[in-house]
């Protein structure tokens, strides 16, 4: 029997939790001003609520009229959160005859304590949120005392429900003895694509390490785990995936295995996403959904082209076998991307999975593109699903695989490219597709001549080529054929 979780009421963040946290414990929310401590701690109250359980906010920063109207703003409702305003009154200002207004001594203690106590005895708290205890810091004398006042405050708090508790840690004001005696740390910070979470304590239960994506909107906060390939697994039968042309095929030796990840590589305009998409509809025709996920290109672009050369695109988009989303780079970092890819898998069943391209897809990665692209692909294997990336290269006449090195992940790579082709003195370009890797079979290992016309692609029969690395095709006539 598995153990109950308290939600945290953040998307995302139960899963980086493991389920959630843990009931009966003290947990610390540490980051600078401005990272979402307490929208975090909104969600974690309203959680609450939905669950039926009596909740408290204990503030000593914002007055409560100025926290339920915020809440507001961000979608909450808050009105069944029974709040503690514990913020100075804009009296004490007023009343104080020193210059010494921000000192402690200006804060009976004793008081304090006593409106706590009262609060959460009447109350009956099942989750507790106090922001911050970097205020309370200061209703204490020195170090010690506050490290005792706090461990008898949550020890108390504690035995009614979870509690939940921010601090904003500086040079001046590190918070190393809340990370002590509490039982869980997240930490919020900034990295160089916005907000990020991570758990660096959690007693009693295991979690997911690393930074994870947060992001804050008009609606509340979400995390967005780092993905881990090796904690998703589905069974699947392998098998062939056919093209729906008899000569790519031929030149596959059946097509492209199931659960595989098969890199399109090949400079700008020579086919690479229609060729792609010929494997998205030959599956969305066999009835298994399939998704193209661009970075470069518009939707009614990728559509048009497509309707172009004869492809019922818009037919499989409508039935929702197929999907063409588009994705602004600059927007979406890989975690939400990943969690994107996610949720169409997991939810709705997809089977292929198309990304064009990988250069539009490094725009949204800081550092380590390999990796991510490694987790994903990994993941989607993992679950039996096809990926497709198409990677351009930057140069036209230079033979390489990819720009960025990451042949390697891919189980097939084909490529495409352009060739020169001498008929009576006429220098004419063409394209031609080959096989570089397959690793589950053989393939064939010539070059054949690929078209793009209004009735779709064109595989022609092989070339006779004096170098595939110079690109001197001979001057002989190629047939064509579906």
């Amino acid at each position: 029997m598995s153990e109950v979780r308290v939600s945290t009421g953040v998307e995302g963040l139960d899963e980086v939790l493991a389920g959630g946290l843990l009931p009966g414990r003290t947990y610390l929310l540490s980051g600078p001003p401005g990272s979402g401590k307490t929208t975090l701690g909104w969600h974690y109250l309203v959680a609450g609520i939905e669950a039926g359980e009596p909740v408290l906010y204990i503030s000593f920063a914002e007055p409560e009229a100025e926290l339920r109207s915020n809440a507001a703003r961000s979608g909450f409702d808050a009105a069944a959160v029974e709040v503690l305003d514990l913020s100075p009154a804009a009296e004490l200002f007023a009343k104080s005859e020193t210059y010494d207004i921000f000192s402690a001594r200006e804060v009976e203690t004793q008081p304090t304590t006593a409106r706590i106590i009262e609060t959460i005895q009447r109350v009956g708290p099942r989750r507790v949120f106090v922001d911050s205890m970097t205020h309370l810091r200061y209703l204490s004398t020195d170090a010690y005392q506050f490290r005792r006042q706090a461990l008898s405050f949550l020890r108390f708090v504690s035995e009614f429900g979870s509690v939940v508790v921010t601090s904003e840690s500086t040079p001046e004001t590190p918070d190393d003895d809340l990370r002590f005696i509490t039982d869980g740390v997240i930490e919020i910070g900034f990295g160089t694509r916005g907000r990020e979470l991570s758990v660096s304590k959690f007693r009693g239960s295991d979690y997911h390490a690393g930074r994870h994506a947060l992001t804050l909107s008009a609606s509340g906060a979400a995390v967005f785990p780092r993905l881990i390939p090796e904690s998703h697994s589905r069974p699947f039968a392998p098998e062939l995936l056919s093209s729906g042309l008899p000569l790519l095929d031929k030149l596959l030796h059946g097509g492209i295995e199931r659960g595989t990840v098969t890199l399109i590589s090949g400079p700008t305009g020579v086919g690479k996403t229609t060729l792609g998409m010929q494997f998205l509809v030959e599956a969305a025709t066999r009835g298994e959904r399939s998704v193209l996920y661009t970075f470069d290109e518009r939707v009614d672009t990728v559509v048009g082209r497509c309707h172009a050369v004869g492809s019922p695109v818009r037919k499989m988009i409508a039935g929702g076998a197929l999907s063409v989303i588009e994705l602004e780079a600059l927007r979406f970092g890989p975690d939400e991307f990943a969690n994107i890819v996610r949720r169409d898998v997991e939810d709705r069943g997809t089977r292929i999975v198309m990304i064009d391209s990988v250069s539009g897809y490094r725009m949204s990665v800081s550092d380590g593109l390999a990796e991510r692209i490694h987790a994903l692909g990994r993941y989607l294997q993992n679950i039996g699903v096809t990926v497709i990336l198409v990677d351009e290269l930057r140069e036209i006449t230079s033979f390489r695989v990819t720009e960025v090195g990451i042949s390697y992940l891919a189980d097939n790579v084909v490529f495409l490219r352009y060739l020169e082709r001498v008929i009576d003195g006429t220098i004419e370009l063409r394209k031609g597709i080959g096989v570089l890797k397959k690793r589950l079979s053989d393939f064939e290992k010539g070059v054949r001549e690929f078209t793009i016309t209004r009735n779709g692609v064109r595989i022609g029969e092989p070339l006779r080529l004096n170098s595939i690395l110079t690109e001197l095709p001979v001057d002989e006539p190629v047939h064509t054929n579906a």
